[in-house]
């Protein structure tokens, strides 16, 4: 599988030597529910948005976007790319939850710029199975983002596509640019 300096490969063979990330998850969430109380949110977003982004843990949509929770439907893969699954999460969000706009986000310094298919052929290679998904990998990240604004906005599935705007999140400055 093709490796960049920036994606090492990961050793499999590696046991944890203590708690793992998900044992920790589990206790801070023992923590979290001592503490928690149900605010009667319904599943239904106050805002009546759907935000699709990219699944890079740089990215804190809430804080930076100016999010509570129970605002806004977050739905995040690799890339933010509007993929049939992204189609299928914004229909029920829209048609079964009421929202109405969408705002999708891709981001600088994302580790799908540059990736490509050969990524497929690689694993294909490694594991004897051809996934059966798209890598939707990019080389110009305004012109993805566009890309999935239409798929957006032409899918006969979504009875809501006048409120659909696109960004691209700046992981330097914190900034959302427009792409139009």
């Amino acid at each position: 599988m093709t490796v960049t300096p920036d994606r090492p490969t990961p050793n499999a063979a590696a046991a944890p030597a203590g708690p793992t990330i998900i044992d920790r998850f589990v206790a801070a969430n023992r923590d979290y529910a001592v503490t928690f109380q149900d605010g009667g949110m319904d599943a239904r977003p106050v805002q009546k948005i759907a935000v699709v982004a990219c699944m890079d843990a740089r990215l804190d949509l809430f804080a930076a976007l100016g999010l509570e929770l129970g605002d806004a439907h977050v739905i995040r893969n690799a890339g933010g790319v509007v993929t049939d699954d992204t189609i299928r999460s914004l229909t029920i969000s829209q048609r079964a939850l009421g929202t109405r706009s969408i705002a999708l986000i891709h981001h600088t310094g994302c580790g799908l710029l540059g990736l490509t298919e050969d990524f497929r052929r690689e694993l294909e290679l490694e594991v004897g199975q051809r996934p059966q998904w798209a890598v939707e990998a990019f080389v110009d990240l305004d012109g993805d983002v566009r890309q999935s604004m239409q798929r957006v906005r032409t899918s006969p599935f979504l009875p809501h596509t006048d409120d659909v705007r696109g960004f691209v999140f700046d992981v330097h400055t914190g900034l959302l640019r427009e792409i139009h």
